[in-house]
């Protein structure tokens, strides 16, 4: 059973610490992942004053965000400009890909995109994705191969914009099977791969899930023959729960589970479904996020 592998790095800590100790934890075992970078300045810390939403807050206290993320990220940008993470961390980028694992392009700035992302307009999100993916092409010697879209925000503009960069796929969504996006009934050519499992953060403190039974329970839930694909956070499996995120690996190996970038999921004989994306919810994360209609 292949398990698709996806590590958003979404903050300069992310990149700084977690990267580099996911890269070591997989070159351990032989595996290649797909990793999205945030290139822009890391303003995460701004996101703070969601805490007067009483979900967000809830969701802060259940995820134990403070010992999860640490404080340096979560008031990263805050006081200050944050720190373009690409100029400062391109070497790592750099080794990543140097590793043999799939490089994509995440976000120019997180924050800005889950915040504002419903208001901008063609222009905007075109600039937005043209200032990430010049710089990744200079840290890389070459444009990154995919992309993937913060906090799963995305619609009809976004799709149109990206069709204008040479993505060999993107992961906007969740959603059960690899498809075409659809907009206004015309089919775009770059496929999506949508992240059909849950996060750390959306299921720890629910239905009595803890970290004493969480890699059991994301083991549970992988379906042979299915379409598997796993996001983790450099910030998360990468420091925080580094421990528990390698007997995880080490336990799915064990029991025959391979894990592979997204892009090897994409075949140029495969018939891929047509689906659009929309809005929808899930548990575990406040706000809506973009979904493969019809799952």
């Amino acid at each position: 059973m292949k398990v698709g592998l996806r590590i958003d790095a979404d903050t300069f800590r992310g990149t700084r610490f977690g990267v580099p100790n996911l890269c070591k934890l997989f070159s351990e075992h032989g595996i290649t992942a797909s990793f999205f970078f945030s290139a822009g300045p890391d303003n995460m810390g701004r996101h703070l004053w969601r805490l007067i939403r009483p979900s967000f807050l809830r969701k802060m206290l259940r995820s134990k965000a403070s010992s999860l993320y640490g404080w340096d990220i979560l008031l990263k940008g805050t006081f200050w400009p944050g720190p373009v993470i690409g100029e400062k961390m391109g070497h790592i980028i750099q080794a990543a890909s140097d590793a043999g694992h799939e490089i994509g392009f995440h976000a120019w700035d997180h924050h800005a995109w889950q915040a504002h992302m419903d208001t901008m307009t063609s222009e905007a999100i075109y600039h937005s994705i043209e200032r990430g993916v010049r710089l990744m092409t200079r840290i890389l010697g070459h444009p990154p191969a995919c992309s993937a879209v913060p906090a799963w925000k995305c619609n009809d503009f976004v799709l149109m914009e990206k069709s204008r960069f040479p993505f060999m796929y993107n992961s906007d969504c969740r959603g059960e099977t690899i498809f075409r996006p659809l907009v206004n009934g015309e089919e775009l050519s770059q496929p999506q791969v949508p992240v059909t499992l849950p996060t750390y953060d959306e299921v720890i403190g629910h239905n009595g899930i803890t970290d004493r039974n969480y890699n059991d329970y994301m083991l549970s839930l992988l379906k042979p023959g299915k379409l598997n694909v796993l996001t983790i956070h450099a910030e998360a499996e990468g420091i925080a729960c580094a421990p528990m995120f390698e007997q995880f690996v080490k336990i799915a190996l064990s029991r025959g589970v391979s894990f592979v970038p997204l892009g090897s999921f994409l075949s140029n004989s495969m018939c891929y479904d047509r689906s659009s994306i929309v809005p929808g919810e899930i548990p575990g994360r406040e706000g809506w996020i973009s979904c493969q209609s019809g799952c």
